[in-house]
């Protein structure tokens, strides 16, 4: 059952019901082993961070810096900085200086909580640029420290400011003093366009967040959630939460890059993700499949059209399968899913919440038809996540992003434009006035920017009203769509989209290198250099039927009519990226005008 706790006393009240029970399972910075924090452990660090920071005499409403990876100094921070009624501001630990001096000083924020070398570099340097900064303190103690920094603190000895709690009589009356009004992070969006923005999230829009998600996604006390996308993402960071708040485990994996490998020491039941995770999934179990033999082959064909019948045709419409099809199911879904879910690390899978980005309808088909039970949603950071997404036990359609989550209303304006009300959107943007006026209608609508419709209480996307591209024959593209199509392919890593003001539409291809490779090696195609493998005329042709394959459901003008394979991806240091891997595309657009305007010689 939910505890609709505030956020200042949640982990206590918690470990009240749950004492040692384990709550958090941990990897310290370095380490390979895997430890556990009951919620006990969990509750008294979380009172010496607050009694710590009121040491340090933190304000109520002040604003704290995290700049960091995931890890359980995070979690501590987080909500320690909630029961002293302070607002934490959290950074990607893959921003720049740039960024990170541009965000320290439009919060105007005195104390920094840094993750590994990397972080402690990037503040230590900025620091004479911000004349608020006060203290860096450093969550990895193996982070050397410059021998000319004084403000520098490790988070054991910050801890040891609140060991014996002496400021617990004051944290007290702050929690009492809490309220659903205060200010409970800014998140700067990263930003495809221009300059970052701070979303303002209140306590109570974390409220009304959780109460609404409990009635649609039945996370539980049962459940071991582990956490793929950094907390800095508020899909993360909410669902996060909203898991704490069930009573679930929560599994911290630090590193992006070796979630799989965390998967399958730790055999979670739920996590969020982004949708190009389930594509990585979908291409390489087509790519075993592809290697079995012919019999093999046969089997998983036919498995996956039973799984799909029973997933897609039956369960997600709500209907009863017919005995034979549920039992020649069961059979398969112990046997061959299973096998495919063991290597996943997924033994015991129970939800895995999807959303920032288009889903595509054949990576949502086959991940149902598995055996997992991926729920599409749509969401912003100022609508607190959720605004969308599969009510488990309710029908659902492939291709939507779910339906409206309760107290949220949902109005499509001009342009088939999403506009959004209710008590988990933001009340606007830090500091930023001019922008607040223009993000809100007069009946207090927020703009989303994104074009969508509604359809038997479903809410479809349709495209990002910013990212349409029109042709210089008067066409629009969604190139976003025509991504998602191509994303698929195993040989394909990253694609951009080029059609704006163009007369036919053209692509930026990253190929899948180690694939590629292999498939020139198979075929007796020599190359010394990723930019002669690129240019290799029986590679162009293999990538163009390929190409034509994945897109031939389009219109004529959505097609690519011709592309560029690129020897090297789309980077967040080279500003195409944000970070949270979303494409900068004028940045990528003017990094590749050589490129794209050969594609449009005649």
């Amino acid at each position: 059952m939910q505890n609709r706790s505030h956020l200042s006393v949640l982990i206590h009240e918690q470990a009240k019901k749950y004492g040692n029970k384990p709550a958090l399972t941990f990897r310290s910075f370095g380490s390979l082993k895997w430890k556990t924090v009951s919620w006990n452990q969990f509750s008294l660090r979380v009172k010496q961070v607050s009694n710590a920071m009121l040491n340090l005499g933190i304000k109520s409403q002040e604003n704290i810096g995290v700049f960091s990876q995931n890890c359980i100094q995070y979690l501590y921070t987080d909500f320690g900085s909630y029961g002293i009624r302070a607002c934490t501001v959290p950074f990607y630990a893959t921003s720049s200086e740039q960024q990170i001096q541009y965000m320290v000083n439009d919060a105007q924020i005195r104390f920094i909580f840094v993750g590994e070398q990397e972080q402690y570099d990037k503040a230590h340097r900025i620091f004479p640029l911000c004349p608020t900064l006060e203290r860096v303190i450093i969550f990895d103690d193996s982070v050397r420290i410059s021998s000319h920094d004084p403000n520098a603190l490790y988070f054991e000895d910050f801890l040891k400011l609140g060991e014996d709690l002496p400021r617990q009589t004051e944290l007290e009356k702050r929690w009492k003093e809490a309220n659903n009004d205060d200010l409970c992070n800014i998140l700067y969006t990263s930003g495809t366009t221009g300059e970052s923005k701070g979303v303002m999230l209140t306590y109570g829009q974390y409220g009304a967040a959780f109460v609404a998600n409990d009635e649609c996604v039945p996370v539980g006390e049962k459940d071991r959630v582990i956490c793929f996308l950094p907390f800095t993402h508020i899909f993360e960071r909410a669902w996060a939460i909203l898991c704490l708040s069930e009573g679930a485990q929560l599994i911290i994996n630090t590193y992006p890059n070796e979630i799989q490998n965390s998967m399958r020491e730790t055999n979670p039941t739920c996590m969020s993700s982004v949708p190009r995770f389930w594509e990585k999934v979908y291409q390489a179990v087509n790519e075993n499949i592809d290697k079995s033999s012919a019999i093999q082959q046969k089997i998983f064909r036919h498995a996956l059209a039973v799984g799909r019948k029973y997933n897609i045709e039956y369960v997600s419409r709500c209907k009863r399968p017919p005995l034979s099809l549920a039992l020649e199911y069961k059979m398969l879904n112990s046997t061959v899913f299973k096998l495919v879910r063991k290597e996943l690390g997924l033994l015991h899978p129970h939800i895995f919440p999807t959303a920032g980005a288009y889903v595509s309808p054949e990576v949502e088909e086959f991940i149902h038809a598995i055996g997992i039970n991926m729920v599409v949603g749509y969401g912003l950071t100022e609508s607190l996540a959720t605004v969308s997404c599969d009510h488990v036990g309710e029908r659902f359609s492939i291709g939507s992003a779910g339906r409206p989550i309760s107290g949220i209303e949902i109005k499509i304006g001009e342009n088939n434009e999403i506009l959004l009300k209710g008590p988990t959107i933001t009340k606007g943007y830090y500091k930023r006035d001019q922008l607040n006026a223009q993000a809100f209608d007069k009946d207090g609508f927020f703009h989303t920017g994104d074009a969508g419709y509604l359809e038997n209480g479903e809410l479809f996307l349709k495209e990002r009203i910013k990212d349409l591209f029109k042709t210089s024959n008067g066409k629009y593209i969604a190139p976003q769509m025509i991504e998602s199509l191509l994303l698929v392919d195993k040989y394909v890593d990253q694609v951009a989209i080029v059609a704006d003001q163009h007369k036919f539409v053209s692509a930026l291809i990253v190929p899948e290198f180690r694939l590629l490779e292999e498939w020139a090696r198979d075929n007796n195609i020599s190359f010394t250099s990723r930019e002669e493998l690129c240019e290799n005329p029986k590679v162009l042709a293999m990538m163009t039927d390929r190409v034509n394959m994945l897109l031939q459901g389009l219109t004529h003008y959505e097609k690519v009519k011709r592309f560029t394979l690129l020897p090297h991806h789309f980077t967040m240091e080279s500003g195409e990226l944000t970070n949270t891997l979303k494409m900068r595309r004028p940045v990528i657009y003017k990094n590749y005008k050589d490129v794209i305007d050969k594609m449009y010689e005649d």
